[in-house]
């Protein structure tokens, strides 16, 4: 029963981490990143399609991801489709190849980049403790089914802390890594 409660815990704040770092991989440094434009979504003949699954993304340069369509027609809608992303990148084709500029940021806008790290990692953190709660929740109905004792209440819920300590440290680490990357020229 405890172990399962901690597994779960411990699975869930792991999650948290991964959409972390996910959601810290979209936030555009001055580098080019194949998974920067991997969200677009392509009007592929009317239907929304993912911009990898109809040309094939890669790294030019460190300043420049290319964009080869798999067909020619499609060439005009991937572009369209990267400028209408608002993600502040101005594609141009030469041929059957787009290739995507990064523009360098301002000051300001690292501030600002920042800011959102912040705020993302702040609700991965509450993610975590939350999920704390919940679990502790679960233990204090199994302590009052009887089904386990006070010690082991205490053990368990000993356990699930130092798993949010662990997690929340990760967080931390990974909003580090990324405010140094934001902040470097």
């Amino acid at each position: 029963m405890i172990a399962d409660v901690k597994k779960s815990a411990e699975q869930k704040m792991q999650k948290s981490v991964e959409a972390l770092k996910n959601d810290l991989g979209k936030v555009r440094t001055g580098r080019a990143h194949a998974g920067l434009i991997d969200h677009v979504m392509v009007d592929y003949y009317g239907t929304p399609t993912a911009i990898n699954q109809v040309a094939g993304v890669n790294l030019i340069d460190a300043r420049t991801i290319g964009v080869s369509p798999y067909e020619k027609k499609m060439v005009q809608a991937i572009e369209k489709a990267i400028r209408d992303a608002d993600l502040g990148l101005n594609p141009s084709s030469q041929g059957d190849l787009i290739r995507v500029p990064m523009p360098s940021l301002t000051e300001e806008r690292r501030r600002d980049l920042t800011k959102v790290v912040r705020a993302e990692a702040e609700s991965a953190r509450v993610a975590v403790r939350n999920i704390r709660r919940d679990a502790i929740a679960h233990l204090k109905d199994l302590l009052k089914s009887k089904s386990i004792s006070e010690d082991e209440d205490h053990r368990a819920q000993d356990d699930i802390q130092k798993l949010t300590d662990k997690h929340v440290s990760e967080i931390d680490k990974l909003l580090t890594v990324k405010e140094a990357e934001l902040m470097a020229v």
